[in-house]
């Protein structure tokens, strides 16, 4: 039985649902790692970056853009000190200028990911998984990353049975 890690990045404040802005407590992508968890269990992990990006929408729009311009790695406050006893890796993101947020790349690219198995979960509002898993894979040379699951943020809060058996079915 392989050990699991799901790791995530979430904002919660002012997000993008599909009828108009909306300021929520708890982000998207968090309840999808938590979904992820409670199905295949395994321990959790949340990505915080030192300066964190605005709660004001189009102001953290305007703070990833420059992140992926400039291919910043922002810092973040931890990272997981025992990386090599998980085989089995869940990486959760929302899609941000097409990709994940620079700070998911600054958590992964922290460690040799090397025979790891990584399956990533990308909440979006319609671009699905974008050019995600393509730089997901180019930042995690020698693991084995899944085609992963798109799954629309709006509807992660009540995703569990779908985001459980998907989770359940990459093992």
């Amino acid at each position: 039985m392989s050990k699991i890690l799901t790791v995530f990045y979430s904002r919660k404040g002012e997000n993008h649902f599909p009828d108009g802005m909306r300021v929520i407590e708890k982000g998207n992508t968090a309840w999808a790692a938590e979904h992820i968890q409670a199905a295949v269990g395994g321990d959790l992990f949340e990505i915080e970056p030192v300066k964190p990006y605005s709660d004001n929408y189009r102001e953290c729009v305007g703070q990833s853009v420059q992140d992926v311009k400039a291919n910043a790695r922002p810092e973040i406050k931890a990272f997981v000190e025992n990386m090599d006893e998980y085989d089995t890796i869940f990486v959760g993101f929302p899609c941000w200028c097409g990709t994940a947020p620079m700070c998911v790349f600054t958590f992964l690219e922290h460690y040799d990911l090397t025979g790891k198995k990584i399956h990533p979960i990308c909440t979006n509002e319609g671009s699905g998984m974008a050019n995600s898993v393509a730089h997901l894979k180019a930042s995690c040379p020698g693991a084995e990353v899944s085609e992963g699951l798109p799954f629309r943020g709006h509807l992660c809060e009540g995703g569990a049975e779908e985001i459980g058996a998907w989770a359940k079915a990459q093992l």
